[in-house]
């Protein structure tokens, strides 16, 4: 079962956006499955680095057309960036370190929560702007 399924709502209208958010949106997915089969410790490190580097170009895209556009709510918007990718950078500390690592509460909580939330208002906002 896939953790984050795409929805239409999900579009920002800008191509190159929308076309990361389904990358990043399938490797959640594959991130996900992975770790329900019983991924050993070096795969699981791989799979968060992974979307730690997949996510941090995606941002800087993203905020290079904010930059380009002066979108007027810029900073609030890098916050948030920056805000879910020090969360990711903890998890994968936690983990590195041997704590305990419920990755469905983690999964489920902080990134699908954080990137249906994200989609929804922040670069929701982003594209009526733009368009």
């Amino acid at each position: 079962m896939a953790l984050i399924e795409w929805k239409e709502a999900f579009k920002v209208g800008v191509p190159s956006v929308d076309h990361e958010h389904r990358e990043m949106i399938a490797l959640l997915n594959e991130l996900h499955a992975g770790l329900e089969g019983e991924a050993d410790k070096e795969a699981v490190s791989r799979f968060l680095g992974e979307v730690h580097a997949r996510i941090s170009a995606h941002f800087a895209l993203e905020e290079k057309i904010m930059r380009d556009h002066r979108y007027d709510e810029y900073d609030v918007h890098k916050a948030d960036h920056e805000r879910l990718l020090d969360e990711i950078l903890d998890i994968m500390e936690r983990y590195e370190n041997g704590e305990y690592f419920d990755y469905e509460k983690v999964l489920a909580s902080h990134l699908h929560g954080w990137f249906t939330a994200h989609f929804k208002t922040r670069d929701a906002r982003l594209h009526k702007m733009l368009g």
